[in-house]
């Protein structure tokens, strides 16, 4: 071989290598990927909507993730609902609306139904072998929505190893990623330690989620209207994304503030007091030049309100203004979308094939992982063939 046959042979073969080297670092490279997702068990109320929602449209317009997956936990909402299965069915719906009123795009986000994704299922029977019904009773999620629901010593298992199916639902897609509130912090904990003990033994196949908690303090856990630790709907003390503007003034009007603030030149107390822990969440520098120019920011309004002279109806008056800004946008959308309500459960089915895509094929590598892929193993069934012939 001549030299600059020689150079041209070796230059081609680095060619090679470097172009492998670039493929297998692509390959190897880890996506950036948002599982997120809510029980349909009623509409959503702004509670959700600082905690995570608000924050996953931000996500999703950002460019800086791979694939966002934002599912409706319709299973999950079966477990302490199983005799009034309609109240899920109807509510997939509602939650699918709020989903796009809020802002999420389909073409952008994955929007799918737990159910429909039977790999969920499977994933979690196998998760269930990796934990001891002592680490769940351990779980202080768990163990507080047993005690709001006083299911006391009649608790239903699929509700009691809900942080294995959540787990599941996070692994399936690999997820990175999980906003969430700081309530859901010993979940995503526990679904570490799951995925963490299945690649200890089968090998590296699973994806460690990391919490993404909201930026803004006060959005980790909005309280209820009436002053109660945190927003529910079984408590009737939520203002949901849909309500009518007349409702969301009423609600304003009546919440909960500083008990002993009764007269306006009485000092008030910001601790506790609702209308503050909301506009802490909701309100911007902006906001006090449209609708109350005579103070420059939330703190002098904090102030002049701890030391007396400033009247509850006042602040609740700004803070009425304020939800009116943030939630007009997001009922005038609704109604648009409420009028192609086919157009909707169309959207859901893509988003379920989508995802069940990518769920089936994370658990062809588990199950090849865990050795139970019986029919794709050629090597398995060549051994057996050569023992069982040599017998």
């Amino acid at each position: 071989m001549q030299r600059n046959d020689l150079f041209l042979k070796k230059t081609k073969d680095l060619f090679i290598f470097a172009t492998i080297s670039k493929k297998t670092f692509l390959t190897m490279k880890k996506e950036k990927i948002i599982l997120t997702g809510d029980r349909p068990t009623g509409k959503l109320h702004i509670g959700h909507y600082v905690g995570s929602l608000r924050r996953r449209v931000e996500l999703q317009n950002s460019g800086l993730y791979d694939r966002i997956f934002v599912f409706e936990a319709d299973g999950q909402a079966l477990t302490d609902n199983i005799e009034n299965p309609e109240k899920v069915r109807q509510n997939v719906i509602e939650v699918a609306l709020d989903y796009l009123a809020a802002g999420l795009d389909p073409t952008k986000s994955t929007i799918f139904i737990q159910s429909q994704i039977p790999e969920l299922y499977e994933l979690s029977f196998y998760f269930m072998d990796l934990v001891t019904v002592s680490r769940l009773q351990r779980n202080p999620t768990v163990k507080t929505e047993i005690q709001m629901r006083n299911f006391e010593t009649s608790i239903p298992v699929g509700f009691f190893t809900y942080p294995i199916s959540q787990a599941a639902d996070i692994a399936a897609f690999k997820a990175t990623t999980v906003p969430a509130g700081e309530d859901q912090e010993p979940m995503i904990e526990q679904a570490r330690e799951i995925v963490r003990r299945f690649n200890y033994i089968y090998g590296e196949t699973l994806v460690e989620p990391e919490i993404l908690l909201p930026d803004n303090a006060a959005c980790l856990r909005l309280p209820g209207t009436d002053g109660k630790a945190k927003m529910s709907k079984s408590l009737g003390n939520c203002i949901y994304l849909s309500d009518p503007a007349d409702e969301v003034e009423k609600k304003v009007r009546s919440m909960y503030t500083d008990p002993t603030h009764i007269k306006v030149s009485d000092p008030g107390k910001l601790e506790g007091n609702c209308v503050f822990s909301y506009l802490d969440a909701f309100c911007r520098p902006e906001h006090f030049e449209r609708y109350l120019p005579e103070y420059p920011n939330l703190d002098e309004l904090k102030a002049h309100y701890t030391r007396g002279g400033l009247g509850d109806m006042k602040v609740k008056k700004f803070l009425a203004a304020i939800m009116q800004e943030e939630l007009t946008p997001i009922r005038e959308r609704r109604r648009e979308f409420e009028k192609d309500i086919p157009g909707v459960y169309e959207m859901l089915k893509k988003g379920c094939e989508a995802a069940r895509e990518m769920a089936a094929q994370t658990m062809s590598e588990v199950r090849q992982a865990m050795k139970i892929d019986y029919f794709n193993d050629a090597a398995l069934i060549e051994e057996q063939q050569k023992r069982f012939s040599a017998e």
